[in-house]
């Protein structure tokens, strides 16, 4: 496959995202091949949110490959916990990701920081599940209502992205690599922005939040199907059912 022309950055990283980025892209790409589509729905300008499916505990790098590789760097919310881990978490602040609260009274610090951030221009990356899918095949669960009320906060273009790949370098739940010498192909497609005009009106509306994130899991699940050359089920998975 002919390598990606990376392009400049639209939108200017800090310096140790930049520094980040030059000592992690090297052992990537040794270790895996890419295949990267769709990046023509990335917006040509102003802010936007990238909705992506979670299969392994390295999607937030294969993620991050693919939309530096095009010209973003993005902005995850990231699960609190990460922070609390020694080296990784003093690294996280300064590469300007933001620790998401959940289920406590700083819960909605992360998502004002992130809609901060939307409006100021910037590529916002968020995982609606909020975890590892629990389901069998590893499609997509139905996801928290967080981007749903992001999206409709800010009315900006939500990008549906599928990946699979990385669970082949690290299953789920896995703390070590799979196999190393395997150089598994890293899959990721972006899909057109998401239709959720007809909710801004309602956007303090929780049906409406839960209605934008279906509509959102909905196009990540075809993202990830065309990925897959499979048909996805015909119901989000349910956190909390099956095995």
């Amino acid at each position: 496959m002919a390598p990606v022309r990376r392009r400049a950055q639209r939108t200017p990283a800090p310096r140790p995202y930049r520094f980040a980025v030059a000592a992690l892209r090297p052992p990537l790409a040794l270790v895996t091949s890419q295949d990267w589509s769709g990046q023509e729905h990335l917006p040509a300008s102003g802010g936007f949110i990238v909705a992506v499916n979670h299969l392994s505990e390295i999607d937030p790098f294969t993620v991050a490959h693919f939309l530096v590789d095009h010209g973003y760097p993005p902005m995850f919310l990231a699960k609190s916990s990460l922070f609390d881990i020694p080296v990784l978490g003093r690294a996280l602040r300064p590469l300007g990701q933001v620790p998401v609260y959940r289920n406590t009274r700083r819960a909605g610090e992360s998502l004002a920081e992130a809609e901060a951030a939307v409006q100021e221009g910037k590529c916002v990356v968020i995982m609606p599940e909020g975890t590892l899918t629990r389901e069998p095949s590893l499609w997509p669960m139905r996801g928290r209502t967080g981007v749903g009320r992001l999206a409709l906060a800010t009315r900006a273009p939500v990008i549906p992205v599928g990946q699979w790949g990385p669970q082949q370098l690290l299953a789920p739940y896995a703390r070590r690599p799979t196999n190393l010498f395997r150089q598994p192909t890293m899959r990721v497609k972006a899909g057109p922005a998401v239709d959720l005009s007809d909710l801004y009106g309602r956007a303090a509306e929780r049906a409406a939040m839960a209605s934008a994130s279906d509509r959102v899991m909905h196009a990540v699940v075809a993202q990830v199907a065309a990925l897959r050359g499979e048909e996805p089920p015909a119901q989000l998975f349910e956190r909390g059912s099956g095995s």
